[in-house]
């Protein structure tokens, strides 16, 4: 059920404790660790303690915990120092696009120039 843990998901594994993560922030709705596999200096996932897919669906059932997902990114930002000289938010949504935890989660990368357009 959306909302609910799910027991086969690796980020519901990470906020349960279950699985050990580098974790950078955490408040009662998100929490916030360093990606294993970095595309940046700095690069931090951002997700909802609440299991949802993707973003869209967060969204729609959840918005103030997707607010809360995009103000996290920001403090990630201030404390990683990259928030004076610029860093991106992205939310992958749907394997095509490529998205392969399907817990929604935001990424916040800096520390480096960003081309546009991304991918």
């Amino acid at each position: 059920m959306a909302g609910e843990p799910q027991p086969d998901c690796l980020f519901c594994k990470i906020v349960s404790g279950e699985i050990p993560a580098t974790i950078v922030r955490e408040t009662d709705t998100t929490v916030a660790f360093r990606d294993i596999n970095p595309q940046a200096p700095t690069h931090v996932l951002v997700i909802p303690r609440l299991h949802y897919a993707d973003a869209a669906s967060l969204g729609a059932a959840e918005p103030q915990v997707l607010a809360d997902v995009l103000c996290e990114a920001g403090n990630v930002a201030a404390d990683e120092k990259v928030d004076q000289t610029g860093y991106r938010v992205v939310f992958n949504t749907g394997a095509g696009a490529g998205q392969t935890v399907f817990h929604a989660h935001a990424h916040v990368l800096g520390g480096r120039g960003l081309a546009w357009p991304p991918g």
